[in-house]
């Protein structure tokens, strides 16, 4: 911290104080240059002359004016410029009253703006430099008269180039200030993102997996004691379910670590390459599942391909919670011009179950998939067929806002 700091903090805070020793040393300059004769034969010597007691009362009255220039400008300048005139019309030998007019007119540009700065600048010059010319005791070409038009309009320029900076320097500050909201802004709103897309990946894996151990831990507990070869076999689908769920946490979990952690995950998110091994644990847990999606079809973008594929898997986990034990699952992939096209199908109690789908009873898995297709400008239907059963269709743009966006930059 430097030396000054205390000071201007002092200042900014005490205005009054600060404006009441200015006004003390422009009374202790005028005094000084009352003394002062430049007509004399020794020059600029100090003595060679004496105020009277009007111009000691009239320096007195325009110093104390100032004390109170950035209460009331106006009404400062008009008073120091009233005593000025009178200096300038009485005055012989005259003494430097027009230093309080200067001064007065510099604060007047300072806190007005430029038009006003040019009115009352233009004015001031006008009268104080016309009066102290045509009814003064000195000839109109006397420099004292050309000095108070110099000192006035330096005045002037010097309060409009000095509010100039000050607007200058409140822009740039409130465009940072602006800046660093918007930077903010976009950064909670990433965030709010990320935990939004986080927490519809965790949901995804949490509730298919957990929905497969749930099946086959009830079938393994009710065939133990009759068929324990089936119950082997259901507790052994148990395992990889449970395994698929903690490698995808832990891939899902992984996204959250530091950038130069060594446990960050490489393997890619799942795509519909990863459909048949999706389909197979359903078909393992007792859900007949038939695919229907052409073989030879383009790989689709990262984006879609995983929404694809997690729409697949959140509506079979529904199939299985929902849909009843003698439910059977059909889906289907389909690229219909730039859109590729994703149906879940079952034949499931149908309207009557529709009380008991996730998004009804304070679930996320229909919310997290229209969430998914909204955010690639897709579009997502979900709800009970004709005559029975449930329906999910997704239309996925398979070039969306953000693949173009990416792809041009």
């Amino acid at each position: 911290m430097t030396p000054v700091t205390p000071l201007v903090r002092w200042a900014r805070t005490h205005p009054l104080a600060l404006d009441a020793i200015v006004a003390l040393g422009v009374l202790l300059s005028m005094i000084a240059g009352s003394f002062v004769d430049p007509h004399s034969p020794q020059g600029y010597a100090w003595g060679a002359r004496t105020p009277d007691a009007l111009s000691l009362l009239l320096m007195v009255l325009g110093a104390a004016a100032l004390v109170f220039r950035r209460v009331a400008p106006m009404y400062v300048l008009a008073a120091t410029s009233t005593v000025s005139l009178v200096e300038l019309v009485t005055g012989e030998p005259r003494a430097p009253v027009v230093m309080s007019a200067v001064v007065a007119l510099y604060t007047v540009a300072a806190t007005t703006d430029r038009p006003t700065t040019w009115r009352v600048g233009l004015a001031t010059m006008a009268v104080l430099t016309g009066s102290a010319m045509l009814a003064g005791p000195l000839p109109w070409y006397a420099q004292e008269n050309l000095g108070i038009f110099a000192w006035t309009g330096m005045a002037a320029a010097a309060g409009d180039a000095v509010r100039s900076r000050r607007a200058f320097v409140d822009a740039i500050r409130e465009r940072a200030e602006r800046a660093e909201r918007t930077r903010e802004e976009e950064a909670r709103r990433r965030v709010a993102e990320e935990r939004l897309r986080i927490a519809r990946d965790l949901h995804d894996v949490v509730a298919h997996h957990i929905a497969l151990v749930n099946v086959q831990a009830g079938v393994a507990a009710h065939v133990m004691d009759k068929r324990p070869d089936q119950a082997k076999e259901a507790l052994s689908h148990v395992r990889e379910a449970s395994r698929s769920a903690l490698n995808e946490l832990r891939a899902t979990v992984g996204l959250l670590r530091q950038s130069g952690d060594p446990e960050a995950p490489t393997e890619p998110a799942p795509g519909l390459d990863r459909l048949d091994d999706l389909v197979d644990t359903f078909r393992h847990a007792g859900l007949p599942v038939e695919v229907a999606r052409a073989e030879d079809a383009p790989p689709l973008p990262a984006a879609v391909d995983l929404a694809a594929f997690r729409i697949v898997q959140e509506a079979l986990t529904n199939v299985q919670k929902h849909a009843g034990r003698d439910a059977k699952a059909e889906v289907s992939v389909v690229r219909v011009g730039p859109n590729v096209e994703v149906s879940v199908l079952d034949n499931g109690p149908g309207a009557a179950a529709v009380s008991a789908r996730p998004d009804k009873n304070g679930g996320h898995g229909l919310l997290g998939m229209r969430e998914r297709v909204t955010a690639l400008g897709g579009t997502l239907t979900a709800g009970p067929r004709y005559g029975g059963g449930f329906r999910v269709h997704a239309i996925l743009p398979v070039k969306d806002r953000a693949t173009d966006t990416t792809s041009r930059h």
